[in-house]
């Protein structure tokens, strides 16, 4: 199996982006433009038709960093998973991209995608979970398959006289998410400009949007960004206010964005969780678990490995 590493100025981006729009496994991450905006560098991993001149049929992008001249494989902020993309993948095909990671990558800590999911001979993979529904059924239908707290939480909304809306602008739901982030553990302001530039483009393909509930004072208590291809629609990035929860707000906002998608051919990806909490929340609209996988592997000097521990 010829498969190439090209370094990013290397690669052609047209096969690239061709590539994942038409593998049974593309998503929206894998996209060059996705890959530009939040990776810090990234080459890739190529398998092409033909003598090696021809389109791309299999691709895994190689996120990186470096660190002390250390060069390492990372997951980028508000990249739920990566891997290998293509049609047809075996646990063959994604056993050999593996060992055609360049021995320069010392330190792997990436995630693949629900098309990678193989038992791999050479490699330990690690199991994770997503939580996905289905939009293809009626909102009558969708709905009667919520727990009943969240049909509470949605009749609360009502009764406080919650209000949805639609596509505010991205930097007020940037602005909440922050500030509910410093709850947790803030990320890096750098990694807020990449997803507003992004979503930016995104917007402008038609491939991006907001949702909002205010409370009958005005003021922002749920927000979220939804980003859309592969007949999926992300659940991305999210910015809850502290009294929201108590008012039914994102169980209001993520009831009004299935109203109006339902009874399409898409699929609501919820980007996790391992969270037990949150998982029960994404189950508690009928998501269902969607398995992938992740690994870390450590080729690190042992000197290093030691300071790292």
């Amino acid at each position: 199996m010829d498969i190439r590493y090209l370094k990013y100025e290397q690669i052609d981006k047209t096969k690239w982006d061709a590539c994942i729009s038409k593998a049974d496994n593309g998503l929206i991450y894998a996209y060059s433009d996705y890959l530009d905006a939040m990776a810090k560098h990234w080459d890739a991993l190529v398998l092409s038709a033909g003598s090696g001149g021809g389109d791309y049929e299999a691709v895994m992008p190689l996120t990186w960093n470096k660190k002390y001249r250390i060069h390492y494989l990372y997951q980028p902020p508000f990249t739920a998973c990566l891997g290998v993309f293509g049609n047809a993948l075996t646990a063959e095909t994604v056993n050999a991209f593996l060992h055609a990671i360049p021995a320069t990558f010392k330190y792997w800590d990436i995630y693949f995608n629900p098309g990678n999911c193989f038992k791999l001979t050479d490699f330990d993979l690690y199991e994770r979970m997503n939580y996905v529904l289905h939009l293809d059924k009626t909102y009558d239908y969708l709905y009667h398959a919520y727990r009943d707290n969240i049909k509470r939480n949605i009749k609360k909304a009502e009764q406080f006289g919650l209000s949805i809306h639609k596509n505010i602008p991205v930097a007020a739901v940037l602005q909440l998410a922050k500030e509910q982030a410093g709850t947790f553990g803030a990320a890096a302001d750098d990694n807020f400009v990449r997803f507003e530039k992004l979503f930016d483009l995104l917007y402008k393909k038609e491939q991006a949007t907001t949702y909002a509930v205010y409370s009958k004072e005005k003021e922002l208590m749920a927000s979220a960004v939804f980003f859309f291809s592969h007949n999926r629609a992300y659940y991305i990035m999210v910015g809850n206010h502290p009294n929201g929860k108590t008012l039914g707000a994102s169980h209001t906002l993520i009831n009004a964005f299935i109203k109006d998608h339902a009874g399409q051919n898409m699929l609501l990806d919820f980007e996790g969780s391992d969270i037990p909490s949150l998982a029960f929340f994404y189950s508690s609209f009928g998501a269902v678990e969607e398995k992938y996988s992740a690994v870390k592997l450590n080729r690190l000097p042992a000197l290093v490995k030691w300071l790292k521990n």
